[in-house]
């Protein structure tokens, strides 16, 4: 499926967290936390200033970012959970 965000948003996945700890711990799904990183999907042309001109983004395809806890709206695309964001609720690109 072909998909654009609008505006400011950007479609991002979950990274996957580690299923065990540092220590060799199997970690139950009951008790992972959802990750807060993700790599970005698609991005939108950009946030409309009030002069009326568009702001470019600052994240592009591929990057890896960290993102809050309590942002976003998730949807599934062709059967995978996606999260669309506004371009101010990342919080860092990871290098």
């Amino acid at each position: 499926m072909s998909f654009r965000p609008l505006y400011d948003r950007v479609l991002v996945k979950r990274i996957t967290a580690e299923a065990k700890t540092a220590g060799g711990l199997i970690i139950p799904d009951a008790a992972k936390e959802k990750p807060q990183e993700a790599e970005v999907i698609s991005v939108g042309t950009g946030r409309v200033l009030d002069s009326g001109s568009v702001r470019a983004m600052s994240v592009k395809i591929g990057d890896r970012v960290l993102f809050g806890k309590y942002t976003g709206d998730e949807i599934k695309l062709d059967g995978e959970e996606h999260i669309i964001l506004r371009e101010e609720d990342i919080l860092a690109v990871l290098a």
